[in-house]
């Protein structure tokens, strides 16, 4: 049976699938067709509900949770990982003071996309930040240097690179998050489309922790695939990013995990930021 498989061809995610789709473990009769997208494209297609199995944003995951069901494994979550917001250095003491004003409307701000978790988070934080600009995450940092726009919500690796060109932290939405809830920041996670037999569900779900396991037992393993898709990264912002954002959460979420996703859930629906749930999140209830 194959089965269509998206992701994104940043490192963590190279890392926790090459297992899977190169025949490093055994799949138990499933196959795969690869499909690699920034979060963004996938959170999209996830809405249309095009493929089997996604990576996908947790914000996302709430508009398509009667679809899909996340899995156990594979997800991002952890402390210290959430997104970032940056902007020029030498602008950075007159943008902090708009921040706290009604002028606030008036900055613009590149965001990695409308159901990035980032942006659900951004908009916690920061309500009167309103004039966003969509855009692929690895643009945020150039359009921010070039003044196209006031600040930046940044996403995977370029929390390693944005300081190199002179651009400066206000806020790392993932600490603001941690000390609201008390809890780890959920990122992103692995869905399964509900059409899929139930045993289906759970053999994808058993095959992605196999992966990821396999991947911490042979870290090197996966080194080319990840090169292939991270050309123009160095090998120690590769393992950098794999360090940030797989660990004991992307094996199995465990009830700390869950706890973190259901908190998120929760303080979105009340605050009228995503659907009322009707359904279980996940594969295994």
């Amino acid at each position: 049976m194959q089965l269509t498989l998206g992701f994104s061809p940043c490192p963590n995610d190279t890392f926790i699938f090459d297992a899977l789709i190169h025949g490093k473990i055994d799949t138990e009769g499933l196959s795969f067709k690869v499909f690699f997208d920034d979060v963004e494209t996938l959170n999209q297609k996830a809405l249309n509900g095009t493929l089997d199995i996604t990576k996908l944003s947790f914000h996302a995951f709430a508009y398509v949770a009667e679809k899909y069901a996340l899995l156990d494994a594979g997800s991002a979550l952890g402390f210290g990982v959430g997104p970032l917001l940056i902007c020029k250095k030498e602008n950075a003491e007159s943008i902090a003071r708009q921040l706290e004003t009604e002028e606030a409307s008036n900055l613009k701000v590149g965001i990695p996309g409308k159901y990035t978790t980032a942006n659900f988070l951004l908009g916690v934080a920061y309500p009167k930040l309103t004039n966003k600009q969509e855009m692929v995450f690895s643009a945020i940092e150039d359009a921010l240097v070039n003044e196209e726009i006031d600040l930046g919500l940044i996403i995977h690796e370029n929390r390693f690179t944005y300081q190199a060109k002179g651009l400066h932290q206000l806020m790392d939405l993932g600490s603001y998050w941690e000390q609201f809830s008390g809890c780890a920041i959920p990122l992103g996670g692995i869905v399964v489309n509900r059409n899929l037999p139930i045993e289906v569900q759970e053999k994808v779900n058993r095959l992605v922790r196999k992966s990821v396991e396999f991947a911490f037992e042979h870290p090197k393993s996966a080194i080319s695939f990840i090169r292939q898709h991270a050309q123009a990264m160095e090998e120690d912002v590769m393992y950098k990013h794999i360090e940030l954002y797989v660990n004991k959460y992307s094996v199995d979420l465990g009830l700390e995990g869950r706890k973190a996703i259901d908190t998120l859930f929760q303080i979105a629906a009340k605050n009228n930021l995503i659907p009322q749930l009707s359904k279980s999140l996940y594969v295994n209830p």
